[in-house]
């Protein structure tokens, strides 16, 4: 064990986390089978977003990798593959049938006992909306034995909080109780579902309305289930219009924030662990905000370290940002300076995305430096990255100059400052490296790009190699990479 890399990184981590990781190692609350309050099904405002399609028959798929249903703890294709299992998501797919819903929740409660993925706290934060979801869909199917189990399964959840893990996790956890305690019309559970909401959403919503750990998907993820709670709050059981306010003011930011980000075509930049076919899409979390009456106006990206520079046909997203959710950048990449870009709509230089969460080489790679169109120095990370989901010691990064057309900004990444200038100019965007020494920037271009719009000045050597790139989990593309090796300064201009 690297006892170093180990200290570098829980460094960061609030004391609340250390106390939880311990007491997860010595308290492990049990499933106990629980009886349900009697309750009227309530009724939302309007109809959640649809989900992806994952489930025919006996078959499921599941980041791209097809599967007939083997037991709710397989893991052959991965943990995260076993967990989509255990989300039941399939219960929101377009065609769902009253039959096959209640099959595949009474084969849960059925087999629960031996279910060891199923009653990890995540899992039963998103199965448990989905269940509230289905039974406010069919009333009819909302038996006591599916209420009890229901209810049960989330008096669990309420015993294991993430709070070991923060972020994400306990803010979905939080969105699970809140929308379950409405369900339940449990005062005491919404009381506690109350609070713990209202404060993740204080803490992890930047002021420029992103979520913190810098993640387009999980902004979308996490900004749909926040709409389902304003939903749910806004139906025929609501409850505490000042707190529903509330809750409208921090979607109409994040609203605002997606709104900013997104390349004309609506669709999301692929930014540190982002993947299209998880989230829903923009156009459909615009249009459930609309359903719900929510209204918001695009809000300029600061505190995320994002930012846009446009002109005519050309559009480029760039990274100056520092890590935003420090105590928890498990989602985070070292990619200090990466940027996207397109022309006329279409993908030119891509970022190399998100193909797994496995633990492995490709996850490793994938979060690395030269996985991305930054500088790089003999291959070091600009921040240490490892363990699939750690990081260890962080660059900082300081901006010099941000306006509409230019961003400069500087980092400590290496042992030396490491410098950038992006523009946006009439000709193209213009990107300018110093580096006092030896180094590489590497460009990663998508399939059909013409590497003959890449204009260089200063470099020493130009390396064209073949690399493969994800726009989903386990589906790869056949690009390049451009290695420019320089010695102290470096210029190029996409056209």
């Amino acid at each position: 064990m690297n006892y170093g890399q180990l200290f570098r990184t829980v460094r960061h981590l609030k004391p609340t986390q250390v106390f939880y990781q311990l007491r997860c190692r010595l308290v492990k609350p049990t499933y106990k089978a629980l009886v349900a309050p009697d309750i009227d099904i309530p009724r939302w405002k309007a109809k959640p977003i649809v989900k992806y399609k994952c489930c025919e028959g006996n078959r499921f798929v599941f980041l791209n990798l097809k599967s007939e249903f083997a037991g709710w703890s397989l893991t052959g294709n991965g943990m995260l593959w076993a967990y989509n299992q255990n989300y039941m998501d399939w219960l929101g797919q377009d065609g769902i049938t009253e039959e096959e819903g209640c099959k595949w929740i009474d084969k849960f409660i059925e087999e629960l006992p031996n279910n060891r993925v199923g009653l990890d706290p995540y899992p039963i934060a998103l199965r448990s909306i989905n269940w509230v979801k289905f039974f406010c869909s069919y009333p009819e199917t909302a038996t006591k034995t599916r209420l009890d189990s229901l209810y049960s399964q989330v008096m669990l959840l309420e015993k294991k909080l993430e709070y070991h893990l923060l972020a994400n996790h306990l803010l979905e956890d939080a969105y699970a109780l809140y929308i379950c305690a409405i369900f339940f019309n449990d005062s005491r559970l919404l009381k506690k579902a109350e609070k713990l909401l209202l404060s993740q959403l204080e803490e992890q919503l930047l002021p420029d309305g992103a979520h913190y750990e810098q993640s387009p998907m999980y902004h979308c993820i996490l900004l749909d289930r926040l709409l389902d709670c304003i939903n749910i709050n806004q139906g025929e059981w609501g409850h505490h219009t000042s707190y529903v306010l509330h809750l409208t003011s921090f979607a109409s930011r994040m609203l605002g924030h997606l709104e900013s980000i997104v390349w004309k075509d609506g669709m999301i930049p692929l930014l540190n662990d982002s993947a299209y076919g998880i989230a829903p899409t923009v156009e459909q979390l615009f249009d459930y905000a609309r359903r719900l009456g929510i209204e918001w106006k695009p809000i300029p990206m600061k505190a995320c370290g994002y930012r846009k520079l446009k002109l005519g046909r050309m559009e480029a997203i760039v990274d100056v940002g520092n890590i935003t959710a420090t105590y928890q950048p498990g989602h985070t990449h070292a990619d200090t300076f990466n940027y996207e870009s397109r022309i006329d709509g279409k993908p030119f230089v891509v970022d190399t995305g998100i193909s797994t969460y496995d633990k492995n080489e490709r996850r490793q790679l994938e979060r690395s430096t030269v996985a991305h169109n930054t500088v790089s120095v003999e291959r070091r990370d600009t921040s240490e990255v490892w363990g699939g989901f750690r990081i260890g010691r962080r660059c900082h990064t300081e901006i010099t100059d941000d306006t509409e057309k230019t961003i400069v900004a500087s980092h400590n990444g290496f042992v030396k400052t490491c410098r950038r200038r992006f523009e946006m100019t009439d000709e193209g965007l213009v990107v300018e490296d110093w580096y006092d020494g030896e180094a590489v920037s590497y460009v990663h271009l998508a399939e059909d790009a013409d590497a003959e719009r890449v204009c260089v000045e200063g470099a020493s050597t130009i390396d064209m190699k073949p690399w493969e790139y994800s726009t989903e989990y386990n589906w790869f593309h056949e690009g390049k990479v451009m290695e420019i090796h320089f010695n102290g300064y470096l210029k190029y201009l996409i056209r």
